[in-house]
């Protein structure tokens, strides 16, 4: 558990510090491959953004932990376990990009359903990379939005879509994991691979 949020906040760090990434194959800090968003949407509109976008530019989820040597550390060490709780505590109070605010947006993930009524997914977490919150801990607070559609979406665990609505810095504890963001999303669609 300890090693799997290390990787998650490492892949973080690597989301908060990449400059203008190449299109690329699907990895851990570029979950869906391809370019970087465009910085400015047709007249009317969401803006296409990336995950990158939501983590604050100077935010390093790892500079408390620089220069600790974890080798030495067992999963069942009561130290470890102290190092995984304050990891934790980092990730789940990771900051938000307060320029993202109220901007009307775009942005393409994996669902983590949180409630369902009658076969359809009424609220559900969105998530940058595969497994995210259900077979690995859950993304920093920043890379994590909670979305409540305005109509039921027929989707299930771990499907990729896109969301379009106004994204609000807006803070959310759920079983799954914290959120930084919320969106009430006007349209929740199958993932196509590009930006249709």
């Amino acid at each position: 558990m300890l090693r799997l949020l290390i990787l998650a906040l490492g892949a973080t760090a690597t989301l908060a510090f990449a400059a203008d990434p190449a299109p690329q194959d699907t990895t851990a800090s570029n979950p869906l491959g391809g370019k970087a968003a465009a910085a400015k949407p047709a007249p009317g509109q969401p803006r296409l953004i990336s995950w990158e976008e939501l983590v604050p530019k100077d935010w390093d989820p790892m500079k408390e932990f620089k220069g600790m040597d974890l080798s030495k550390l067992q999963d069942g060490d009561p130290r470890a376990n102290e190092l995984l709780m304050k990891m934790q505590e980092v990730s789940n109070n990771a900051p938000t990009n307060s320029a993202m605010n109220g901007v009307e947006i775009k942005l393409p993930g994996f669902i983590v359903p949180l409630e369902e009524n009658k076969g359809e997914v009424t609220e559900f977490l969105l998530v940058p990379y595969f497994g995210a919150c259900i077979h690995t801990p859950p993304p920093p607070a920043n890379q994590i939005v909670h979305v409540r559609p305005r109509q039921g979406a027929k989707f299930r665990a771990m499907d990729t879509v896109w969301i379009t609505g106004k994204l609000q810095t807006v803070r959310n504890d759920s079983m799954m994991g914290v959120s930084g963001y919320h969106v009430t999303a006007d349209s929740v669609t199958k993932y196509t691979g590009g930006a249709k």
